[in-house]
């Protein structure tokens, strides 16, 4: 299985946004390596009789289209001198500029793409949260943002071969909050310990399932760690570069402790917001890490109780995370062997697992409570419907004291506790497999 075959389902984000008549350009943002060029690619491939494909980081040369005046018309005809045999089929043509942060007269020539309603615009980049070379007239108004990571776990799921009316009938175990039979339960945990070891890199998905070989998909997560670094240093400014980069391989460190809080002295010995706290802000609009905050209340909006400079940063991709660890670890994930796991390392490996579930389901902003006064803790907030959600992970099956006592407030209408076990429901505690995560 190529990275290429991989289903993915932001391609039905892809069709919602082609079916309104009044779409502008669509903007996919995401790190590097997630599956954005071969996504984009492959629909459009499908759904338009003409398609013009312009990389500007493999073929800066084109950036020489971009150079002079930005209206349409110049820029039509500019790529047909530049793209022999490129054509525009009135309706039925999507241009696709992918890597555009590497072009920012690109970025700004969007609004006047924008107006064009005689074909489709998508751009694709890498690190475009970042101001390192945003144009001076940025498109504001004419575009479309789309968010985009690596695999998920029911993608995952899809590439090990796992068909579509098994994981519906999951969500229905969900759904109807029914018990999951045990054959299927303890194969989904097998399935979830082998996507946290190795993660939603498209790459890394595809070489495990054509070689069936944790060796060959370990050394690609740690190839990928490496590209990262480059892109770290390649892109970000001379004052970040080197503390972001720190920042982001301390990761494995942060989430071993028994409180994930991050310390900037888990960086650097002395190290303050003050020298790292651009770095984490720079690595997150890479879409590298998540921060996620801790709360001093549960008031709707949860934004309006963040408490600003005490927070958790988790990666974006859990397999990324687990690169960072020694591969021992991998073997003690796959394979629970009593306390041979040191139980602060595993919590915070299923915590990361349940975080990237989250995210990747388009929880934008998730939050959690962690009282330094005394033992309360809840690993997640998120909001549904007008009320705070607590979600709590449990490695193993032990007692939910701190999501008991939350329970106890008016305000709290429900809360998940996730396990290792199989699904219940006591009162408001909704007790999940950890696997469902990627259903909230």
């Amino acid at each position: 299985m190529g990275s290429e075959n991989l289903r993915r389902d932001i391609t039905e984000e892809f069709k919602k946004w082609k079916d309104n008549p009044k779409h502008k350009c669509l903007l996919v943002r995401g790190a590097r390596q997630v599956g954005k060029t071969f996504a984009i690619e492959r629909f459009c491939e499908k759904e338009y009789d003409s398609f013009i494909e312009i990389n500007f980081l493999e073929s800066p040369s084109m950036k020489k289209i971009f150079s002079g005046n930005l209206d349409a018309k110049t820029i039509k005809t500019n790529i047909s001198l530049y793209i022999p045999g490129s054509r525009f089929i009135s309706g039925k043509t999507c241009l696709f500029l992918d890597e555009i942060q590497e072009c920012p007269e690109a970025i700004t020539a969007l609004k006047f793409l924008e107006k064009e309603k005689d074909f489709d615009v998508i751009t694709s980049g890498s690190m475009l949260g970042i101001d390192y070379k945003r144009p001076t007239s940025y498109p504001v108004g004419s575009i479309q943002y789309l968010d985009m990571f690596s695999l998920n776990f029911r993608e995952f799921l899809s590439a090990a071969g796992i068909a579509d009316d098994i994981i519906d009938e999951l969500k229905g175990y969900y759904d109807s909050r029914s018990t999951v039979p045990w054959a299927i339960h303890d194969k989904m945990m097998e399935y979830l310990r082998l996507y946290m070891i190795i993660g939603g890199m498209p790459e890394v998905v595809s070489l495990y399932f054509e070689t069936d070989s944790l060796a060959e998909a370990d050394k690609k997560v740690r190839d990928i760690l490496n590209d990262y670094r480059y892109d770290i240093a390649h892109y970000a400014s001379a004052d970040v570069k080197i503390k972001a980069e720190s920042c982001y391989f301390s990761l494995s460190r942060q989430l071993s402790k028994e409180n994930h809080k991050f310390m900037y002295s888990n960086v650097e010995k002395g190290g303050t917001a003050r020298k790292y706290g651009s770095s984490i802000d720079w690595l997150e609009g890479a879409y590298l890490i998540k921060k996620i905050y801790n709360l001093s209340g549960y008031d709707i909006p949860l934004s309006s109780k963040r408490i600003d400079d005490n927070f958790r940063v988790y990666p974006t991709d859990i397999g990324l995370l687990m690169g960072m660890y020694d591969r021992s670890i991998k073997e003690l994930i796959l394979h629970p062997d009593g306390e041979k796991l040191n139980s602060m390392i595993k919590g915070g490996l299923y915590e990361a697992a349940v975080a990237d579930m989250l995210i990747k389901n388009g929880h934008d902003d998730i939050y959690f409570r962690k009282d330094e006064a005394s033992s309360f803790e809840i690993e997640f907030f998120i909001e549904n419907e007008g009320s705070a959600v607590p979600i709590e992970v449990k490695s193993g099956r032990s007692r939910s004291k701190s999501l008991d006592n939350i329970l106890k407030r008016d305000e709290i209408s429900y809360g998940y506790k996730l396990i290792d076990g199989n699904i219940g429901t006591s009162e408001k505690k909704i007790t999940l497999p950890l696997y469902m995560a990627m259903f909230i």
